[in-house]
């Protein structure tokens, strides 16, 4: 027998945890369950009225994900939480793992919301309309992607407690009135009122937009175009554009960083034997091919000067996997290849061990050119400084854009955070999916060079092992990604 579930669009989240409850409680077993409700082409039996004997206990941490993926509009976010807590109860595996399937889709869904939401607090723009009473009173169009106005209104009330509001959707529309917030059914877009307080906005957006982002994935990713023609700022865009290259050189020529004492000095005999660097090109690249050449000319900080050269990313154009280490080392300046170095060189057993054929792989560096000190005539590495990492996603984010990887591997704390834009330490992140400023899965692990630091032939061996499973395990979630897309259903 099969039972049916039609849940409300309001409270979604309470009515499915009954519906599971009451389900659970009888063992019905998730083959059995409908969630598709009145929406099924095949008639389904309603839920037992009263709840059976079965009990189970769920962890606090299928709670949490589960309030957070049940506003996906994934339709088969329901069922997927109840195969989880069948096995949960049933000590099938661990459902709630990123290792496992069910836990990687469940994670990846529940990060997509978040991000909703997060876009939401972001790109809601309040237009006020005349007040019926001593309150002001505002009003707001909004389209997410996901059924995030419930869980991400609450962020509104807290801020603007002091005054009325309405936030339409075409899904759902949220009213703040007289402190109390309340949902109610969609609502057409409203014709909202010019706003003498949308001057001051667009002063301080024109000041605050930083040139160095524009045409960038990492831009497109923290503003989607979708939501560009309900922000008024973004009609300063295009004139902005025009003069993004001149402040791009303003910028430069104030010093984000500076070139260390001898680093250009010991670099002179390396670059005599180099070719000449042509002159810059501003245009925006087409191909992989032009924007490797125009790297070459990159002078979007101080660390060029010290260097003998950009050392852009190699591999399979049709790359499953990117791995993302943290800046070219001595070896990979002089050659002009990534990972050819001794921390390369460990990277290379370890996806020989891991079974990763190096072409499905493409090899870069979140940071273009060698950072270091002089000590004699040899020269020793620095970490980059947070301002290089940022300057420098112009030729990540144009990697990215072209090869397309299913996963992209961070290599170390820089490479972390160059992909995500978090710097929270790697310990908790290691072999976790966290979503990536171009909106892909992005792998935490450690850098190679990490094995190279420990003293302990054993501390080395486990480090390597270490780095071994987590190019496995990135490799693997890139075979699923792939897999998945061949398995979509065709557009007609």
């Amino acid at each position: 027998m099969t039972f049916g579930v039609t849940l409300p669009e309001r409270g979604t989240f309470d009515a499915w945890r009954m519906a599971a409850r009451l389900a659970i409680s009888h063992r019905i077993a998730p083959a059995d369950m409908d969630w598709t409700g009145a929406n099924s082409l095949f008639a389904a039996a309603p839920l037992p009225a009263h709840p059976g004997t079965h009990q189970i206990l769920v962890p606090q941490s299928f709670v949490h994900l589960a309030s957070s993926v049940i506003w996906h509009s994934d339709p088969e976010r329901f069922a997927l939480l109840y195969q989880a807590l069948w096995r949960l109860d049933r000590g099938e595996g661990a459902p709630l793992s990123q290792a496992d399937p069910l836990g990687r889709r469940l994670h990846l869904l529940a990060k997509n919301v978040g991000r909703d939401i997060h876009k939401m607090h972001a790109f809601v723009r309040f237009r006020e309309c005349p007040a019926n009473g001593p309150r002001r009173r505002f009003a707001a169009w909004f389209e997410p992607e996901h059924n995030t106005l419930e869980p991400g209104s609450a962020f509104f009330a807290k801020r603007f407690g002091d005054m009325d509001w309405m936030i339409a959707t075409p899904r759902l529309t949220a009213r703040f009135q007289d402190g109390r917030l309340t949902f109610g059914p969609a609502a057409p877009r409203p014709a909202l009122p010019d706003d003498a307080a949308e001057g001051l906005w667009a002063t301080y957006f024109a000041n605050i937009f930083n040139p160095a982002r524009i045409k960038l994935d990492a831009m497109q990713s923290e503003m989607p175009k979708k939501y560009w023609k309900n922000l008024p700022e973004t009609r300063l865009i295009p004139d902005m554009l025009k003069d993004a290259e001149a402040r791009v050189q303003r910028m430069h020529a104030a010093g984000a960083s500076q070139v260390r004492p001898g680093a250009a000095a010991i670099s002179t005999r390396y670059r005599a034997a180099m070719p000449q660097v042509p002159e810059p090109n501003d245009a925006l690249p087409d191909t992989l091919d032009q924007a490797r050449a125009a790297a070459m000319t990159c002078r979007r900080c101080a660390l060029c000067e010290g260097a003998t050269q950009t050392v852009w990313g190699s591999g399979s154009r049709d790359a499953v996997l990117m791995i993302v280490g943290e800046q070219p080392g001595d070896q990979e300046d002089l050659t002009g290849r990534p990972f050819v170095g001794p921390a390369g060189q460990i990277l290379q057993q370890a996806m020989t061990a891991a079974g990763i054929d190096p072409d499905r792989v493409w090899l870069t560096n979140a940071v273009k050119h060698f950072k270091f000190t002089a000590h004699g005539k040899q020269r020793l590495h620095l970490p980059p400084e947070r301002t290089e990492v940022e300057r420098c996603r112009w030729w990540l984010g144009l990697e990215l854009a072209f090869i397309r990887p299913k996963v992209t591997l961070a290599l170390g704390a820089s490479a972390a955070f160059a992909l995500t834009g978090r710097d929270t330490p790697l310990p908790k992140r290691r072999v976790t999916v966290e979503q990536g400023l171009h909106e892909g899965p992005v792998v935490v692990s450690w850098h190679p060079a990490n094995s190279l630091r420990r003293s302990d032939q054993d501390q080395q061996n486990r480090a390597r092992n270490d780095l071994a499973r987590d190019l496995e395990a990135a490799f693997a979630l890139a075979q699923d990604q792939m897999q998945t897309v061949k398995t979509l259903p065709t557009a007609r």
